[in-house]
């Protein structure tokens, strides 16, 4: 499924990729730090969960659920007072009525980990880990690119780009499914301008670097899912909902697979969220 079928980037329906080879990868968009209804919930059968995200991931969730028992919401008071895009998408978000905004660890995510933990589905960490090279070239070309004098003046500016952007944005906002909150709509507006913001300072040549590696990777979890599944195979992945057209174009250049296995996952008897 190519992006040219997509008619917004903030659409609610989730996105799904037909890989030739056999089997598919389901772009699940989610907001950041939002607890989503049931309605925005995948409502399909799938086989196995890949996580844009290295396997800290999990360590640094843990943390934060021991953190939240300990404080309710010292993760969210660390965030906003720790600058940058997060802070300023943190604080319109927490505004609007009717959003259980400003979770941590983001929900949604945790959410489909601890299912396939409580299933023994599969689990794939796309990112690469420190030891491969080049990964760790790559990361290195994402921090000089954020480290460039002009985007550190232009983080001084930042509360006026970000204003510039949310009007832009506004644009694309879609009406949320019914019995939603219209208040969903601005809050994919700020996780728009967010991410555009943080892609901003890694720079497009680095930023497509980063998601032709992932489909890729993302195309291997799927071939190891085949080996059990085949054709039927589903890889479900939650990300940033305005991320999803940038992943389906990699996606659509047809990567050579990268081979990746799975994580183990342990057996979790907590109810879902």
């Amino acid at each position: 499924m190519s992006v040219s079928s997509v008619s917004s980037r903030l659409a609610w329906k989730d996105i799904s990729w037909q890989d030739p080879d056999g089997g598919k990868i389901i772009l699940h968009g989610v907001l950041p730090t939002i607890v989503y209804p049931r309605k925005l919930r995948p409502d399909y059968e799938w086989h196995g969960l890949g996580l844009l995200e290295s396997e800290d991931i999990v360590e640094l969730w843990v943390q934060e659920e021991k953190d939240e028992a300990e404080s309710q919401g010292v993760n969210r008071s660390h965030a906003l007072i720790s600058g940058g895009t997060m802070a300023l998408y943190l604080d319109e978000l927490i505004e609007l009525e009717d959003i259980p905004s400003g979770r941590f660890p983001d929900p949604e995510p945790r959410r489909v980990h601890r299912l396939a933990e409580r299933h023994n589905r599969p689990v794939y960490f796309i990112e690469p880990s420190f030891d491969d090279e080049e990964w760790e070239e790559h990361m290195l070309k994402e921090a000089k690119e954020v480290s460039r004098w002009r985007k550190l003046l232009g983080l001084i500016s930042l509360g006026g780009k970000w204003r510039k952007r949310v009007k832009k944005n506004i644009f694309e906002a879609k009406k949320p499914p019914k019995g939603i909150s219209a208040n969903f709509a601005s809050a994919s507006v700020l996780a728009a301008t967010w991410w555009d913001l943080s892609e901003w300072l890694i720079g497009e040549t680095v930023s497509k670097s980063r998601n032709d590696r992932f489909a890729a990777r993302l195309r291997g979890a799927l071939a190891d899912l085949r080996k059990t599944y085949n054709d039927d195979a589903c890889l479900l992945v939650p990300l940033a909902t305005p991320w999803r057209h940038q992943i389906i174009s990699s996606l659509d250049l047809l990567p050579e697979v990268e081979e990746i296995t799975s994580n183990e996952t342990d057996s979790d008897t907590s109810e879902e969220e």
